[in-house]
């Protein structure tokens, strides 16, 4: 879509200082109109339903067990409105919760963790990407997993190089190779190079998944998921 036309989102969380908060940052940036915010998944289904929006934003924990409602919202999104990109917000950086949500295919979804409501412009960001198909996952969520990648010993995850998961750890933050070449001050061929090694390590061959970076970082989680007691 053209970025000069601002996105129709919907926003779902059951603390109204939040979710009014939100839209309010959202909109300040001008690329956002919000079109409803409400507090319940089904509030979230019926809104999606009566007006179809550009993205929706949604807690994972919502009323009435405050267990995975925005979450199973969002899958069901999914898969009734394809078009409509979700971006699901948790305060945990548990692999299992990004996996659920990206059982079904990684276009139109983003999993980001909570304290992303204050930063507008990484908010926008993401909706625009699942807006248009795309995929995001959060940086964070990594982060804490390579910190203790040590778990991982019979994964194929765990056959990466100190430098590939560098490489990986930039591919979660979105960056592109010539942004990785200049954050981990390599040239663009050697981090071509750790890329394609970990694509061939993780077995994602170009013919398995147009989102292979965002599949890369999937395979990584996934690794220690299923260590996970």
């Amino acid at each position: 879509m053209r970025e000069d036309r601002k996105l129709r989102v919907v926003i779902a969380d059951d603390h109204y200082l939040v979710r009014e908060g939100t839209g309010e940052l959202l909109e300040a940036t001008g690329g956002v109109e919000v079109t409803a915010a409400v507090a319940t998944a089904e509030d979230l289904l019926r809104a999606v339903e009566a007006d179809v929006p550009d993205a929706v934003l949604t807690d994972i924990r919502m009323p009435p067990n405050h267990s995975t409602e925005g979450l199973d919202a969002a899958r069901r999104i999914r898969a009734d409105h394809p078009q409509v990109g979700v971006v699901v917000l948790s305060q945990y950086a548990d692999p299992l919760y990004a996996l659920e949500l990206f059982r079904d295919g990684t276009a139109g979804a983003a999993y980001l963790l909570k304290d992303r409501v204050g930063e507008a412009d990484e908010l926008l960001r993401a909706l625009r990407e699942v807006s248009s198909g795309g995929s995001v996952i959060d940086p964070k969520v990594v982060e804490g997993l390579l910190a203790r990648r040590a778990r991982t010993t019979h994964h194929a995850a765990a056959s990466l190089t100190p430098r590939e998961l560098d490489v990986l750890r930039e591919m979660a933050h979105g960056r592109s190779n010539a942004g990785i070449a200049r954050s981990l001050v390599l040239s663009q061929s050697a981090v071509e190079k750790h890329v394609n090694a970990i694509f061939s390590k993780l077995g994602l061959t170009e013919a398995q998944d147009t989102h292979r970076r965002v599949a890369a970082v999937l395979a990584f989680l996934r690794g220690f998921a299923d260590d996970t007691p």
